[in-house]
């Protein structure tokens, strides 16, 4: 057996074919054992936002580690307390408190523990196409094929269907017919399962994994408003697309709405060592200064963490990242899939925003019959495997899921890079094109 053989991988077929043994990376590259370069449209898990061996991130931790290397989340460290306040002012309305978890699913875990104790009730609503980690309850609240090997959860928990324009469950024709049908199922939704039961609701303010679905106009608004009504904590579940994935510090202020909690994880340091987050209302927080909180994580808020995200903030500031992300990730990545979609027959749909861009892939245009079933295995997964294996082949590294060909760079990749990837991808769609009928 090899060293690589004791590995038990996640979300992978043990038996199957070894992944590639990275060595090293510098920016939006990394590359293998053999040499072989990739262009990291992932940003590995959608993480990496700051791009990868940042010498200032890099820096940052190893003068933590020298100063204090780690302690308890029970007591005081300079590093956590400057995150926090680092964050708090950059997020929407009255969320100003923070508890620090060690990634994006424990992030959900006591989001929903919190709104289950601030109001008294049980119940979760949480959408169909949706992610939120791969823990009990965050597993239990996803609603994918990745819930299925879990089951059952034993979560208390209603599903229902988000927006998607391109394959509208109501037969929309446009965004805001799609908004006003997808507001008025959740207001049923949330009639039919008893208001009075129904704790929190989460939602990923633009579904990641699932689509890349950007909400339509009205939406989020119509959620906040919804939950306002009947008393319900608002979760919006920003792990993927929070610091800057789509040019905003969280994405809900693109929308200009305030939810109750925002869930983080992944680019607040660009994992560069594990670190999430609960971001609070005052309202809710305050519940718990005279009562104990039932919660927390030996490694919360870790101090090598926290260094590395406070350099993370100051970085992007400095060097115009949240600009640089929505300019060049409309005028570059957004008008470049644009221009691919003309040329292949095999995009359905391009959607996205800042450096978060999907390609729904189909067999055909007009009836859009995606280019492999939902939730396909086997032969019947074989069309996206193949355009999968062609990107890696031509050294692009994608972020792909289901029928849809996704791009999440790093936000520091030059625009050069980037239209070096799209001229890459546009060769790798020709094994798409394959498949139109």
């Amino acid at each position: 057996m090899s060293a690589d053989d004791h590995v038990f991988y996640p979300w992978s077929v043990q038996g199957g074919p070894k992944p590639p043994m990275i060595t090293g990376a510098s920016g939006s590259w990394f590359w293998d054992e053999h040499g072989k370069k990739y262009l990291d449209f992932s940003s590995q898990l959608v993480n990496v936002n700051i791009g990868h061996q940042h010498p200032e991130m890099v820096a940052a931790i190893v003068e933590q580690a020298q100063l204090l290397a780690t302690i308890s989340p029970t007591v005081g460290n300079q590093a956590r307390s400057d995150l926090a306040r680092l964050i708090t002012e950059r997020a929407p309305g009255q969320l100003n408190r923070i508890l620090f978890t060690t990634g994006g699913a424990e992030a959900v875990e006591h989001a929903v523990r919190l709104a289950r104790s601030f109001t008294g009730r049980t119940k979760m609503l949480a959408a169909y196409r949706s992610y939120h980690g791969g823990t009990g309850t965050a597993i239990g609240l996803t609603g994918e094929p990745r819930r299925w090997g879990a089951e059952p959860t034993n979560v208390d928990v209603t599903r229902f269907f988000a927006p998607y324009p391109y394959r509208s469950p109501w037969g929309t024709t446009s965004p805001e017919d799609e908004t006003a049908a997808a507001l008025s199922h959740l207001r049923q939704v949330i009639e039919l399962e008893g208001p009075n039961h129904i704790a929190g609701l989460i939602l990923e303010t633009v579904v990641g994994t699932n689509g890349v679905l950007v909400p339509p106009p009205g939406y989020l608004a119509g959620v906040r408003a919804l939950c306002d009504e009947f008393g319900i904590v608002y979760i919006a579940d920003e792990v993927m697309v929070g610091f800057g994935r789509i040019g905003e510090w969280f994405a809900v202020q693109a929308w200009d709405v305030e939810p109750d909690i925002i869930t983080f994880a992944k680019g607040v340091n660009s994992g560069y060592v594990p670190l999430g987050g609960v971001l609070m209302a005052e309202r809710i927080a305050q519940r718990y200064d005279d009562t104990l909180y039932p919660g927390g994580l030996t490694y919360a808020g870790h101090p090598l963490a926290c260094a590395a995200g406070v350099a993370s903030i100051g970085i992007f500031e400095r060097d115009g990242i949240l600009d640089h992300v929505r300019t060049v990730g409309a005028e570059v990545l957004g008008k470049g899939l644009q221009e691919l979609a003309t040329r292949h027959p095999s995009i359905g749909e391009v959607r996205g925003l800042g450096f978060f861009w999907a390609l729904e892939l189909v067999r055909d245009q007009g009836t859009r019959e995606p280019l492999i079933p939902f939730a396909a295995t086997g032969a019947a997964a074989e069309p996206m495997l193949r355009v999968t294996a062609a990107a890696k082949e031509h050294g692009v590294w994608p972020f792909n899921a289901g029928n849809r060909f996704q791009i999440a760079p790093p936000l520091t990749t030059s625009a050069d890079d980037l239209r070096a990837g799209l001229e890459l991808v546009d060769q790798v769609l020709e094994v798409a094109d394959e498949y139109v009928r």
